[in-house]
């Protein structure tokens, strides 16, 4: 298999110079390109590396793509003179072939190659972070205790909506827990999650790097963790005895979990030139979900199928 892109820090700089990027396919292996969804492919010529070296006689090209013949007609489809593919506002995953017809020579008969690509849509994963973390704890069951996770996540939401991060508690139970050498005492598990969410707040003086989401959920992930710690503080530095809820001291913990949209999934052995992107899935497997794997589903024909 001819390899096109090297890596994901490739793919993503190459997003930037699209016009500069030129890909040549091959008779021999259908040669994979990876375009990031609702952007613009790289140019896709409609020749071999061999061809591109030669001078061409009378050259006649045409596309196809999964929906059928492509012209520039289409205001998402760019062919050029010369061949050179370029697919705007990408979404179309599937198999692209090109017919070049050509002569060497004015008196040779004309040549003709069939020129394969897998063009497959990518997006970069989603990021969010789950944190976990205990309190003590009314009794349980306790009108206290719903009223106290409520505004809990409310606390947390209002933390980070400057960031247009989003808050979401996945569950909050209530255990008896026996303790080392003690009675029993009720602790809150909280469990949450903390989203980048799409909806950026608008602002001029926002630059590109700090309007990222990946720098922006970064963000609201030390200010919970720095709630939590001044949390600790306040206990430690009060005289007054301790309420009745408070955070249990060294519980809060984080795991940064990835995630794709439905029809995409991350696999490094099937896309080793992306192989942190989030890829569409190819028919026979799906994602009907926001997990980060394509499942095997022999009965799916399509590209990006979100259901068996």
């Amino acid at each position: 298999l001819l390899t096109v892109q090297p890596s994901k820090r490739f793919l993503r700089s190459a997003a930037l110079r699209q016009n500069s990027l030129k890909i040549a396919g091959s008779i021999v292996f259908p040669v994979k390109v990876y375009v990031k969804l609702n952007h613009n492919s790289p140019r896709i010529l409609c020749l071999t590396n061999h061809l591109r070296n030669l001078e061409l006689i009378d050259p006649k090209f045409q596309w196809n793509g999964p929906g059928g013949g492509l012209s520039s007609e289409n205001s998402s489809v760019e062919i050029s003179p010369t061949g050179t593919l370029i697919l705007r506002n990408f979404k179309l995953s599937g198999v692209y072939t090109c017919s070049i017809f050509y002569k060497l020579t004015a008196m040779q008969p004309d040549r003709n190659l069939l020129i394969k690509y897998l063009i497959f849509a990518y997006s970069d994963p989603k990021v969010y972070y789950e944190f976990t973390a205990r309190y003590h704890a009314a009794p349980c069951n306790g009108y206290y205790n719903t009223y106290f996770e409520r505004t809990l996540i409310q606390i947390l939401n209002k933390l980070v909506d400057e960031l247009s991060c989003e808050v979401t508690l996945i569950k909050a139970e209530c255990h008896h827990v026996k303790m080392q050498r003690g009675g029993l005492q009720n602790e809150i598990f909280f469990t949450f999650s903390v989203v980048s969410s799409e909806r950026e707040k608008h602002n001029r003086l926002c630059q590109e790097s700090a309007c990222d989401a990946f720098h922006r959920l970064n963000k609201a992930k030390h200010l919970i963790e720095g709630f939590f710690k001044q949390q600790v503080e306040v206990s430690r530095q009060s005289s007054e005895p301790l309420p009745e809820i408070y955070y249990i001291k060294g519980t809060l913990q984080m795991v940064q979990i990835d995630r794709c949209y439905p029809g995409y999934g991350i696999n490094a052995l099937i896309h080793p030139d992306c192989p942190e992107c989030c890829v569409v899935c190819s028919p026979g497997s799906y994602n009907p979900s926001n997990g980060t794997h394509c499942l095997r589903c022999n009965s799916s024909l399509i590209y990006g199928a979100t259901k068996c």
